[in-house]
């Protein structure tokens, strides 16, 4: 999918004198006016309605029952209640329209005023326990980053965003994404539209379903066969009407016969065609207008929203087959067996191109979703990713992407040839375990091909491992530490993948006594070093930052902490050097624990 330069280029000259909160607040003003004056009008109409139903069938009962006018006069009220209700239909749909689009700016507005948390999407589905940082880097869930991220309506495009999350890219490949990203930011035009015609996409279609559906052997291939069903449902109606003319219906009923031996006999093949197809002919509408949306669908995607138009209506045609007026057809017409032939003649022509079709929406959400990230916040820069033979992750004044700007506090992280670790010492909530997801959280958008919370960021295409949680186990016999040195040994199997390997290990080894903690992590340090290995590792005993010594490509920095009037306090600066001083004694005092 490639957006269309010169669509983008329009959008961002008219959005270029405003910033993302004034164009929000605008817009969220418009769609609130639109909803109020169309839910007014809906109001209205559907009283207008009521009223001239009645009043039609006063007339009706006055014309034929009464004999007061002739009936040729009820065309005119007739003509107006049709209009009346396709101008209620039309009211209703721009209602529907005018307070999805209230919801999408809201939620627009409350992430540039940073209360989005449970205002969106979690994708708590898509959390992986045994992931190698999703669990630990906040991704899912309430409040995580797949929240704050995912605009996407569609199932397809949800999974496409958690798989951009959960996978780094290539550096082409991001390098791409940006570009797009940058294109797809200040249209907040095709973002709106596809807000507007996509909400009610996942609840009626099941992308998977359809795909099967669409791809599965076709059995009605035969012309002459589709010509002797019509032929023999033309028949029948010739041989009906002859029946009304002539009330000699015995040749009508020999072909009525025939037919129900007909369906019968091919009911094996005809069934599979129409089939459940993963949604109605309301739910393939849905997915055409989001497909017609893409404004370069690529040649794999053109040609899909007519096509899935026409799936749609013969969808239509098939949820009739179970009712009274479609039995009758059966054995007039062979109704479901014209269907399966037309079904099947659709998946020959259409059925490969299916996944190249869902495949675009779901790269064109995702894009979008970067996009409205990129538009919200202005000052992120993408990050530079590029392929080299030493693993490097250089920020200058790196945030938390989930926390507000006004309380995360920038720190400026180094890991390169020169220094491969950093030992992080301080005291509890100084803010080392936030330090270790600010790092592997924008290492994650920087994968994906998102702009990041920092001043600047480059960084080679790294595997990032996180150690940051673990808990034991009553269930598998499992304590702490067993759970701990497990998920280590899963992390550091990362380093004989083919990428160079972004570790973040909180507190390290804290499940057992300090002698064996500090000969751990300094076998630990080693074996790393030896590997294409970068990472943070975090801890408030100070013996391990002992490990330091004698290797310059292992540095000691630190968090520090000041106790004022009975109270701690933090600037979560983080510092060179190992920290001096420890609060837990001080703490234990300010809450009356004497010590």
């Amino acid at each position: 999918m490639r957006p269309n330069p010169s669509a983008s280029g329009a959008a961002a000259d008219r959005t270029q004198a405003a910033g993302p909160a004034a164009v929000y607040a605008e817009r969220l003003r418009q769609q609130e006016a639109l909803a109020a004056s169309t839910a007014r009008l809906d109001f209205r109409l559907g009283a207008a309605k009521l009223a001239l139903v009645l009043a039609w069938l006063l007339l009706a009962w006055l014309a034929v029952i009464g004999h007061y006018f002739s009936t040729q006069w009820l065309w005119l009220p007739t003509v107006v209640l049709i209009a009346l209700f396709l101008a209620h239909d039309r009211t209703v749909r721009a209602r529907t329209r005018a307070d999805r689009l209230v919801t999408f700016y809201q939620g627009g507005v409350a992430r540039l005023e940073d209360r989005w948390t449970g205002t969106g999407t979690a994708g708590d589905e898509f959390l992986d326990p045994h992931h190698a940082y999703s669990a630990d880097l906040d991704l899912f869930g309430h409040g995580g980053l797949f929240e704050l991220i995912c605009r996407a309506a569609t199932r397809m495009g949800q999974q496409r965003i958690a798989a951009w999350m959960l996978t780094p890219a290539p550096p082409a490949e991001i390098l791409r994404r940006q570009e797009q990203v940058r294109l797809l930011a200040p249209n907040i035009e095709l973002r709106e539209r596809v807000a507007a015609v996509a909400a009610d996409l996942n609840q009626s279609l099941n992308p998977a379903r359809l795909q099967a559906w669409a791809v599965e052997p076709t059995r009605l291939c035969s012309v002459l066969g589709r010509i002797a069903a019509a032929a023999v449902g033309m028949l029948t109606v010739g041989l009906g009407i002859y029946g009304l003319a002539s009330w000699s219906f015995t040749p009508f009923f020999v072909c009525v016969g025939f037919e129900w031996l007909v369906l019968m006999r091919t009911r094996a093949m005809y069934e599979p065609a129409l089939a459940d197809r993963g949604g109605n002919g309301a739910g393939l509408r849905l997915f055409a207008g989001v497909l017609e949306c893409i404004p370069e669908p690529g040649p794999g995607a053109a040609g899909g929203p007519k096509a899935l138009r026409q799936l749609a209506q013969l969808s239509d045609w098939v949820e009739a087959c179970g009712s009274m007026m479609g039995k009758v057809l059966d054995f007039t017409v062979l109704y479901s067996l014209q269907l399966a032939f037309a079904a099947d003649g659709w998946r020959r022509r259409h059925g490969a191109k299916i996944q190249a079709w869902l495949e675009a929406v779901a790269e064109f959400e995702a894009l979008l979703s970067l996009s409205a990230l990129a538009y919200e916040r202005p000052d992120d820069p993408f990050p530079e990713v590029r392929a080299g033979a030493t693993p490097e992750f250089c920020a200058e004044r790196l945030r938390h992407p989930l926390l507000a700007r006004a309380v995360s506090v920038p720190n400026s992280v180094q890991l390169d040839s020169a220094t491969r670790i950093l030992l992080v010492s301080g005291s509890n909530m100084s803010g080392k375990s936030t330090l270790m997801r600010t790092v592997g959280l924008n290492a994650v958008l920087a994968q994906m091909g998102a702009p990041v919370q920092a001043e600047r960021l480059r960084m080679t295409p790294l595997a990032v491992g996180t150690r940051l949680r673990t808990a034991d186990s009553l269930q598998l016999g499992r304590s702490g530490f067993y759970a701990e040195i497990l998920r280590l040994r899963q992390i550091v199997a990362l380093a004989q993948g083919p990428l160079p390997l972004l570790f973040l290990f909180d507190e390290l080894l804290e499940g057992t006594n300090s002698h064996d903690r500090v000969q751990g992590a300094q076998g630990l340090i080693r074996a790393l070093l030896e590997a294409p290995t970068l990472g943070l590792i975090t801890t408030h005993d100070l013996a391990l930052t002992q490990v330091a010594e004698g290797d310059p490509r292992v540095r000691n920095v630190h968090f520090e902490d000041q106790i004022q009037d009975q109270d701690v306090r933090f600037d979560h600066r983080l510092r060179p050097g190992v920290v001096t001083r420890s609060n837990a004694l001080a703490l234990m005092r300010i809450i009356g624990l004497e010590v």
